[in-house]
């Protein structure tokens, strides 16, 4: 039996207005929902939603506590160049021989990866 099923991780931001813009315009992603400056529902596809919630993280949390990976659906470097194109500024790239990873964050630092998984035939 089944208790729970899904997430909905809550990214804390300071500016709703940029952060919406970010997740939609930048990143390309769907608005599921808004409630003024009050919450935002970002769809990332695959039953996945990002919530946008403004304020800072609650007390004794900081934003490199937890990360956000987004998996591309073209080739990394493909998905870089189009973001970097958008502003993106992109760290630390990595590869283990299977996965490769692109980190970023959004405006307001909190730390999102892109991840290409391989590809089996």
């Amino acid at each position: 039996m089944t208790l729970v099923q899904g997430a909905l991780p809550t990214v804390f931001v300071s500016d709703m207005d940029r952060a919406v813009a970010f997740y939609t315009d930048v990143l390309g992603l769907a608005l599921a929902f808004r409630a003024g400056d009050h919450w935002a529902s970002i769809d990332a596809g695959a039953g996945t939603q990002i919530g946008l919630h403004p304020g800072g993280a609650p007390a004794g949390e900081t934003s490199s506590a937890i990360s956000i990976g987004l998996n591309v659906t073209e080739p990394l470097e493909a998905v870089m160049a189009a973001l970097s194109a958008r502003g993106v500024e992109f760290g630390e790239v990595s590869t283990d021989g299977m996965l490769k990873i692109a980190h970023f964050t959004d405006p307001d630092g909190n730390p999102l990866y892109l991840c290409e998984q391989p590809k089996y035939g």
